[in-house]
């Protein structure tokens, strides 16, 4: 639905005095406040202390995650950045559904050059945001969403199984035929599959955290080089095979230094590196060299530039480039690549900046603060834990699929493996001194992973039960349980929970 922003006395409408965060109806015009170089507040319009809070206390409304966005907006202004479309969302007493205000922060300076020698502060305005309450969302339509939310997640869960059984068959293949044998084509081709595979598991991830309305990002210290190399692998097809055929020529050029990892989430960062290299290939018709480059700035922070010879941007498009729906590239185009890349690089504490020309080609420079300490160990083998090879496995999964590809997996390490495709079909077959683990999915028909586990528990307390799913760890949560994977999974994966969990 398109926001339209609409007179806050409808959005605002009965309010209750006096209540803690309910605030007075005001007109429809524009929240104005300045802040001195240092971030703290000079001056609230009438609009934004009834909707926001005092000067004193300018954000005093405003949830703590909210305040901590806003006061970050404004310090990064401070530093001379200029900060756009910034969605913030005040509660109110007066509506079920939070409002939005969209801000931009503005750097001001005293004086035609813009360096921080003549930097006064920031200047700070939003607009509200608000459907009139006969666009309001009917019951009918929320009912809708909701049932929408709970088939996504269904089949979240099933590209899941899916993903599964393509990332075990393909670490099957590489067990299977000797390294040696894999010929420098066809390795990286594998390497692909297995990098896409597992970036589809992420987005899968990344989408059942949003309907549940978890964002919670969960970062690791990521290599900025070893990233790039997978994206120019992974587009490989696009920029080199496809234009050959038509008779272009791109090449792919790097120059890379020892920089710092990156504390984030690779997955997203791929996707970042990847819609630059296909935006400089469109940029590209007649062909061209694509560059990219890896240095440390002077504050220790990782950078990535990518480059390309192509038509280059004008003031105006390199104004807008990262605006939702704003596109150059018409009906072809959805306007959303760089919108979200820019909303990734901010999830990471980064920056982006634009040099280019029309007919001089295009420059973006990634700058990342660097991980700070050790990266986080890895689950992996080692000499001095139990190996726990040759261990009884009870493998529970409704997905034939799935229970092939866990079987084989297993198998490779020497465990004794029955299979079962019901919960009841489990406790038939279990049995007590023989089996040393369970492994069992999570959503089956006729009893659930978990009912499963409490079953189990009853009459063998000691038995490690392990959860397999394709679902979020908030919707797996039992005391029954004494791990969760979730899928898709590798071999090591299910090697390092035996080996965590039964003795040798």
């Amino acid at each position: 639905m398109d926001r339209t922003s609409a007179n806050l006395d409808d959005a605002l409408s009965s309010p209750d005095e006096g209540f803690p965060g309910s605030v007075p109806a005001v007109e429809s015009e524009l929240l104005v406040a300045t802040f001195s170089e240092s971030g703290d507040t000079l001056y609230c319009n009438d609009p934004w202390t009834s909707l926001l809070g005092p000067p004193e206390e300018p954000w005093a409304h405003l949830s703590e995650q909210e305040r901590e966005r806003a006061e970050s907006a404004v310090l990064e202004a401070c530093n001379g950045a200029l900060v756009t479309n910034q969605l913030v969302s005040v509660e109110t007493h007066s509506r079920d559904e939070p409002l939005p205000i969209l801000f931009n922060f503005i750097p001001m300076y005293d004086g035609s050059d813009e360096d921080d020698s003549y930097r006064q502060g920031v200047t700070a305005s939003g607009e509200v945001l608000a459907e009139p309450p006969s666009w309001m969302i009917s019951q009918t339509k929320r009912h809708r969403l909701e049932t929408l939310g709970r088939m996504t997640m269904g089949v979240a869960h099933d590209l899941n199984n899916l993903l599964s059984s393509l990332i075990g068959h393909i670490e099957l293949l590489r067990e299977q035929v000797e390294p040696a044998s894999l010929t420098s084509s066809i390795r990286p081709s594998i390497e692909t599959i297995e990098t896409s595979a597992q970036d589809g598991a992420a987005l899968i991830e990344k989408l059942q955290r949003y309907i549940r309305h978890d964002t919670q990002q969960h970062f690791e210290p990521v290599d900025p080089t070893t990233l790039i190399r997978d994206c120019i692998t992974l587009t490989e097809p696009y920029w080199r095979n496809e234009p050959r055929r038509q008779g272009i020529e791109i090449s792919m050029k790097t120059d890379f230094e020892e920089v710092p990892n990156i504390l984030g989430s690779a997955s997203e960062l791929r996707e970042v590196i990847v819609n630059l290299i296909l935006n400089a290939v469109q940029a590209m018709p007649e062909g061209g060299t694509i560059r990219f480059r890896t240095f440390t700035s002077d504050e220790g922070h990782a950078c990535i530039e990518v480059s390309d010879t192509g038509i280059g941007m004008s003031d105006e498009v390199q104004q807008n480039i990262f605006e939702p729906l704003f596109t150059t590239k018409g009906e072809d185009g959805t306007g959303m690549g760089l919108a979200a890349s820019y909303g990734i690089i901010q999830e990471h504490e980064g920056m982006i900046d634009i040099t280019s020309e029309p007919g001089e080609g295009t420059q973006f420079t990634l700058t990342f603060p660097p991980a700070e300490g050790d990266p986080s160990p890895v689950e992996k083998s080692s000499t001095d834990s139990p190996e726990a090879e040759g261990a009884s496995v009870l493998v529970v999964d409704d997905e034939e699929r799935v229970r092939s590809t866990v079987s084989r997996l297993l198998s490779l390490n020497d465990h004794d493996i029955d299979c079962a495709s019901t919960g009841p079909e489990a406790l038939q077959m279990f049995e007590k001194g023989r089996h040393d683990i369970v492994f069992t999915d999570f959503g089956m028909l006729e009893m659930t992973g978990t009912e499963l586990a409490q079953e189990l528990k009853e009459t063998n307390p000691d038995l490690p039960v392990i959860l397999l799913t394709g679902y979020t760890e908030a919707e797996t949560d039992s005391q029954e349980v004494d791990d969760v994977v979730s899928k898709p999974f590798s071999g090591d994966e299910l090697q390092a929970t035996i080996r965590k969990h039964v003795a040798s």
